[in-house]
């Protein structure tokens, strides 16, 4: 085909999509069409080139996999590590950091992930080196049956290439490298605004490591475009024996959408925010701790939702505005509040006035609280400097629980409460894979488990990889079964 007439109907499931007018003027021989939900995604050939490359070399060091021992493995995750950690080889990854800061302020983009701090810096190490010490999960035996004359055994195995597209935070492109350890290869696409600090850890630190280890080329592959267009053929790709998805909600369901509908499972990291719920058996003090320390800065596991029972309203109200106020004012700013239309009255009259907020562009003047309607309360509010949440009033416990069910992202929940009962039923009751009794940051696979963590899944999408929360290296794996015969005689 050598061209695409507007308003032709694609078929995608039960619908027809029909071409635009846009899509049209911009497809050339060789592009790909993607039907994702109600809209078509245009591919260019070269981001399609791109990728398929990309995926071709994860797709064939798999196959060498097999004859790479686990020392070799351990042996680049240490290199790797080093080569983070010695000064002439990070002096370059760092300008290349810095550069893409600048870049992204200048367009008025959020820089608070992708700065490579000391302390990102000093984790990637640190979780690049527990893997090199971590036991791989090849070939270990899970499972046993023995039969008369024959036995069979449950054998974990690498699942193959691992396709990932995350957000523009450099300790992730480090922490993906983690499915190397069971035995997988690697392939990945980072947001355009670290792309050139993924090139430079690519050139500086990560491909050293894999020669000298003499892992096969391309068990940890970048695909090297900063299009949203190569990020969708890669999950389009049915090389993939998964893929994985971290990013804003719409772009994270966008590309489930289209591994799905190449046969490629799926891990979804998308919508984040927490919630956290003040029952009728909270410590006020209690309660304000946990707000602070979950606005500490803003990732998917920041307190982005309260709710508060009726019969504490007078107590509780006062001490989550307080604290919300000094979360901001360590920060050198103030608070943005978003409180649920009709409650309004539980927040003070001086609070709706316009006040300067820090967004990513610089300080705004906008009114300091304003109304939301029920759904609005799975919103996950994206700050900069300016902590921003949303508060409900609630009848009951389990009312907060329905309401987190119903508008949530099924993420994060914590109830501030004295009674062991009513938390055992909030555990019951919410659906989420993280449930807590305080603060909510907690919720990260380093910080709990001491394990580099891919993803923290959330409920939104399904529970595949969601059982214990955590995607981590170690956790992507199949079970294959092997028979062994002692007995020659053996028929059905």
């Amino acid at each position: 085909m050598d061209q695409l007439i507007a308003g032709t109907p694609v078929l995608n499931g039960d619908q027809f999509i029909p071409v635009s007018e846009e899509l049209a003027a911009a497809w050339r021989s060789g592009d790909l069409v993607i039907a994702a939900g109600d809209e078509l995604l245009h591919v260019p050939a070269a981001e399609r080139s791109i990728a398929a490359a990309a995926v071709g070399r994860a797709a064939h060091a798999f196959a060498a996999m097999a004859t790479v021992s686990d020392d070799q493995i351990s042996s680049f995750f240490g290199a790797f590590a080093d080569r983070l950690a010695d000064p002439g080889a990070f002096t370059p990854i760092a300008a290349a950091n810095a550069a893409d800061i600048d870049a992204a302020r200048a367009r008025g983009r959020s820089t608070t992930r992708l700065i490579l701090s000391d302390t990102m810096r000093s984790d990637m190490i640190d979780g690049l080196r527990s893997w090199a010490i971590a036991p791989s999960g090849r070939g270990e035996v899970i499972g046993r049956v023995a039969h008369t004359g024959w036995e069979v055994e449950q054998v974990r195995a690498g699942v193959g290439a691992v396709g990932f597209v995350f957000e523009g935070r450099p300790n992730v492109f480090a922490d993906a490298c983690g499915v190397i350890r069971s035995g997988n290869t690697v392939v990945f696409r980072i947001g355009s605004d670290a792309l050139g600090t993924a090139r430079a850890i690519v050139e500086h630190a990560l491909d050293p490591a894999l020669g000298s280890a003499g892992l096969p080329e391309g068990a940890a592959s970048l695909v090297d475009s900063a299009a949203h267009a190569a990020g969708w053929a890669m999950f389009a790709d049915p090389r993939l024996s998964l893929a994985v998805a971290r990013g804003s909600g719409r772009a994270v369901t966008q590309l489930g959408t289209v591994a799905r509908q190449a046969g490629v499972p799926v891990s979804l990291h998308g919508t984040g925010g927490a919630w956290i719920v003040a029952s009728g058996h909270a410590d006020a003090d209690a309660f304000g701790s946990a707000v602070r320390n979950s606005l500490d800065r803003k990732v998917c596991n920041t307190l982005n939702t309260c709710c508060i029972t009726a019969d504490r309203v007078d107590d509780l109200v006062p001490v989550f505005l307080s604290s919300i106020v000094e979360a901001a004012e360590r920060r050198g700013t103030r608070p943005r509040l978003h409180v649920l239309a009709g409650q309004e009255h539980h927040v003070p009259k001086e609070w709706f006035s316009d006040r300067a907020i820090s967004r990513a562009g610089g300080a705004v003047m906008e009114p300091g609280c304003s109304t939301i309607a029920p759904s609005g309360l799975g919103t996950e509010w994206e700050w900069e400097d300016s902590p921003e949440v949303s508060l409900c009033i609630v009848e009951s416990v389990d009312d907060a629980a329905k309401l987190f069910n119903e508008h949530s992202p099924h993420f994060v929940a914590s109830l501030i409460s004295g009674d062991d009962q009513e938390q055992r039923r909030f555990f019951e009751l919410v659906d989420a894979p993280f449930v807590g009794n305080g603060f909510t940051r907690w919720v990260d696979g380093q910080y709990a488990l001491g394990a580099p963590e891919l993803g923290l899944s959330n409920w939104q999408f399904g529970r595949l990889f969601g059982r214990g929360g955590v995607l981590s290296g170690d956790s992507v794996f199949t079970v294959r079964l092997r028979v062994t015969q002692t007995d020659p005689g053996v028929h059905r």
